[in-house]
């Protein structure tokens, strides 16, 4: 591994697993595209839940005059199309290089932030135009796929727990960015300028993007193999992750979005008020997410998860229950713990994913497969499956804003038969992971060889 890389070729000698490489200068370099990675993809997060904090501005005192199901439609559209471009980012940068590809993904963010900056504020705008440009912010929940399959790639086995959680935490952070530049947009300018939010955007992509075509590398190890999402497809653990990043992942970015929104439709909250607290659910998440990593790394991914989910539904049934009593502080809490834990559950799920392939790995190479074609085909097959459970965890958090929508728009007027959708969910969330990765003759739960004479992991 050579630190001065030449930027705008492939660097070729990369093996993260061999430990004397790696401490020599390995893991500086993989430090350094972690950094310019994590800064790039909370740039994303922050344009691709951009309207999250815009529809605030929707009252009919600005002109606007949006009713809450149409709003819950408007945040609905770009956790969609980020969710469906998921799959193609995370295919791209195993053609493009990391480098290449997420400075292209960063640039391509000023499409709608400009947008947004020329038409957010001008009364009279039909909703079918703040949907297209909405939908347009969907390229920034692209970025986590390429971001995720990238570092994949640049850490070692024994620190990809770590490495993934503090790589979506921080991207996740930019959910609470923009929350916060909402917040300090209506502070100083009032709610009649919700372009602004915008333009603070607009000198930050360009920066992002800049740092990494300046600090990162496209390295070799991170281009996928011929047709490893078609055999990710095939592989019956790829779905089972998928329902399990639905709830953990789908919770997370669909509360984000919705947040706000639901403090405004159940409690007759303020756009300030609203503002106010939406920034903390998103802020915890996503600090929470590196320690779900890292538990995972130390107690296993499977078991970290069934607790996660047990505790989500707990926070559920609480959020009914303060809906039910009108009491807004316990609504707030119970929302907040929601976060913590759904960024909790993000870790450890995504931890699960290349454990789960390396443990495949090494029951090939007991069968008699070499051992540098098993884990190289566990690693390629852990990226093409990272970027599969992204997009299905983003059209989650889609369903959870249309549920929303139903729930508002319906006769009740409330969140509640929403609330109780959700709870089923993750009764079906923990049902799989007792069924499938907690039974004691479940080979993903046995340490591996390696595992032993470095610290115990499981799945």
């Amino acid at each position: 591994m050579v630190d001065k890389a030449v930027q705008k070729k492939w660097l070729t000698d990369w093996h993260p697993e061999d430990t004397e490489a790696w401490e020599r200068d390995g893991r500086r370099l993989a430090r350094r595209n972690l950094i310019a990675s994590v800064i790039t993809e909370h740039v994303g997060f922050s344009v691709w839940t951009l309207w999250s904090v815009l529809v605030l501005f929707m009252s009919p005192r600005t002109g606007f005059g949006l009713d809450a199901g149409e709003k819950f439609l408007l945040v609905a559209v770009p956790t969609v199309v980020g969710a469906l471009l998921r799959l193609p980012y995370g295919h791209a940068v195993t053609r493009y290089g990391g480098r290449d590809w997420t400075v292209f993904a960063t640039l391509i963010l000023l499409v709608p932030a400009g947008l947004a900056l020329y038409f957010v504020g001008r009364p009279g705008t039909p909703l079918w135009v703040y949907l297209l440009i909405g939908a347009t912010a969907g390229v920034g929940g692209g970025t986590f796929a390429s971001s995720m399959t990238n570092i994949t790639a640049l850490y070692p086995r024994r620190h990809q727990g770590w490495a993934l959680g503090l790589n979506a935490g921080g991207g996740n952070l930019g959910v609470a960015a923009v929350q916060l530049v909402g917040l300090a947009v209506i502070a100083a300018a009032g709610m009649d300028h919700p372009a602004y939010v915008a333009a603070v955007y607009v000198p930050l992509i360009a920066a992002a993007a800049w740092l990494a075509g300046r600090t990162m590398d496209n390295v070799a190890a991170v281009r996928g193999a011929a047709g490893a999402h078609r055999q990710a497809v095939r592989d019956r653990d790829t779905w089972y992750l998928c329902l399990l990043y639905i709830g953990t992942f789908g919770s997370f970015i669909g509360y984000g979005f919705a947040f706000g929104l639901v403090l405004q439709s159940e409690f007759g909250a303020t756009p300030v008020e609203a503002v106010g607290y939406t920034f903390l659910g998103p802020l915890l998440g996503s600090c929470s997410r590196p320690l779900g990593g890292r538990l995972a790394d130390l107690l296993g991914g499977a078991r970290v998860t069934f607790w996660n989910f047990l505790g989500m539904a707990a926070g559920t049934l609480g959020l009914v229950l303060a809906a039910h009593a009108k009491s807004f502080p316990l609504f707030v809490a119970c929302f907040i713990v929601l976060f913590v834990l759904s960024g909790l559950g993000n870790g450890s799920t995504y931890k699960m994913i290349p454990a789960l392939f390396a443990a495949k790995a090494e029951k090939q190479i007991t069968d008699g497969l070499d051992a540098t074609r098993a884990f190289a085909r566990a690693r390629k097959l852990s990226g093409s499956v990272i970027a599969i459970a992204g997009a299905a965890g983003a059209l989650g958090g889609a369903a959870i804003n249309l549920a929303f929508k139903v729930s508002y728009s319906g006769d009740s007027g409330s969140g509640t038969p929403a609330f109780l959708t959700f709870l089923c969910y993750y009764a079906l969330c923990m049902v799989v992971l007792r069924a499938v990765y907690l039974r004691r003759s479940s080979p993903h739960e046995r340490p591996s060889p390696a595992d032993r004479t470095r610290e115990t992991r499981r799945v």
